[in-house]
């Protein structure tokens, strides 16, 4: 696990937590340390003012079932005021059953907002070859999980990378530096919407989180 800190602009931020918990997509598979969206992250946050710390808490390989087991803890340890779930890519490369994999992401959403921490779920899409009806189940599974629990969506968290060889590695699998940016230029509208949100909370909100 990676924690990426800085010391905030504003003090009312300092205990503000972004916590993302995802797979090799947001763990900087096969980079250089700094390079991954989530470090990326860290550095947009501070450069427009944003008190927050940035958690790591993505494993490469990981699963839905994976990350659902280490999510407790994970909040448990940091009460974040944000969380970022970016899972279910292994689990779809795997064909497993649509239906564990939206529960598994539904559970995970409810336990961060439960926690009092606003939920953004990064949506993800399988390669054609799975069949017409895997992949347009697997793909409508991000939008019900934030319909159903309040999350908010990244529509496409590889969207304009996937398909680019220049943007990926030599496996066609994992983004390189360049993606990576683009990985976070995807993120961004969703993860910013949270951070002014959290801004706009009463401090008797954030005080008894």
């Amino acid at each position: 696990m990676l924690v990426v800190a800085w010391q905030p602009a504003h003090a009312a931020d300092a205990a503000r937590t972004l916590l993302v918990v995802g797979d090799s997509l947001s763990a900087g598979f096969g980079l250089e340390p700094g390079q991954g969206w989530v470090a990326l992250l860290q550095d947009r946050l501070e450069a427009r003012g944003y008190g927050y710390r940035v958690v790591n808490a993505s494993t490469s390989g990981d699963t839905t079932t994976g990350g659902l087991g280490r999510l407790p803890r994970a909040l448990k340890l940091h009460q974040p005021a944000i969380v970022v779930i970016e899972l279910g890519g292994n689990d779809g490369l795997r064909a497993t059953p649509v239906a564990l994999i939206r529960d598994n992401l539904g559970a995970m959403a409810r336990l961060a907002r439960d926690a009092g921490a606003r939920v953004i779920l990064a949506g993800l899409q399988m390669p054609p070859n799975y069949g017409e009806r895997y992949t347009a189940s697997f793909a409508a599974v991000y939008p019900e999980v934030a319909k159903a629990t309040g999350a908010s969506l990244i529509v496409d968290f590889m969207k304009a990378v996937a398909l680019d060889p220049a943007l990926m590695q030599a496996d066609g699998i994992h983004p390189n530096a360049a993606g990576q940016s683009r990985l976070l230029d995807n993120a961004w509208p969703a993860i910013e919407q949270a951070v002014r949100a959290v801004a706009a909370q009463p401090a008797t909100a954030s005080a008894t989180r």
